[in-house]
C-alpha cells in the first residue's frame, strides 16, 4: 500500500505534530496556500512532496510548484488543485474539465473546511483536508492521510491538530 499525507492552507505555519502523523507515509501532498518556503522545504526534507500553488503563494512558489497536478499513483487518477470546490459546486476553473475527464480522486484546499465526499454522478472521491495553518476562519486545524491500494483510496484518517490560534 502507498500511503499519502495531505495538508492545505498552512499559511506559513507547519505544526510539528504533522511529522509524527505522516511518519509512515510515502509522500506528502500540499493542496496550496503554503505561505512560506520554509514550510515546503521542511516537508521536502522529511518526505517526497507534491504541492500546488494557492492564491496567497507568490512567484517564488510558482517557480517550484504548478497550479495543479494531475497524476497517476498506483493506478489511481488524481487531480489536485487549490481552488476546486466540491461535488455539486465545483469552481469555474475546474468544472468543465471535471465533467469531461473526471479523476478517481479530486483534492482541493482553499475553503479551510475539512470535507470528504463522493460525487456519485462523476464517480469521483473528493478530499479537502481543511486548514493546517493558523490563519483563516476555521476553528480547528486538520490534515488527512490515506492509502492507495488496487486503484482505490483506503484507510482514510483525519487528524485534528488543535484549535486555530487566536491573535
Amino acid at each position: 500500500m502507498h500511503k499519502i499525507g495531505v495538508i492545505s492552507d498552512t499559511h506559513g505555519f507547519l505544526d510539528p505534530k504533522l511529522f509524527n502523523f505522516f511518519k509512515d507515509c510515502n509522500e506528502i501532498w500540499h493542496a496550496g496556500d503554503i505561505g512560506d518556503l520554509s514550510v515546503s522545504d521542511s516537508l521536502e526534507n522529511f518526505k517526497p512532496l507534491k504541492a500546488v500553488c494557492g492564491n496567497i503563494d507568490g512567484n517564488d512558489f510558482r517557480i517550484r510548484y504548478p497550479m495543479e497536478q494531475r497524476m497517476l499513483v498506483h493506478g489511481l487518477d488524481i487531480w489536485m488543485v487549490h481552488i476546486g470546490g466540491y461535488p455539486g459546486n465545483y469552481s469555474k476553473s475546474v468544472k468543465e474539465r471535471m465533467i469531461k475527464d473526471p479523476p478517481g480522486l479530486f483534492i482541493s484546499g482553499h475553503s479551510h473546511i475539512l470535507k470528504v465526499g463522493y460525487d456519485k454522478k462523476l464517480q469521483v472521491l473528493h478530499i479537502n483536508p481543511g486548514a493546517a495553518g493558523r490563519h483563516g476562519l476555521h476553528l480547528l486545524r486538520t490534515a488527512v492521510r490515506f492509502g492507495i491500494e488496487n486503484n482505490k483510496v483506503v484507510d482514510l484518517e483525519i487528524i485534528e491538530l488543535g484549535a486555530r490560534s487566536i491573535y
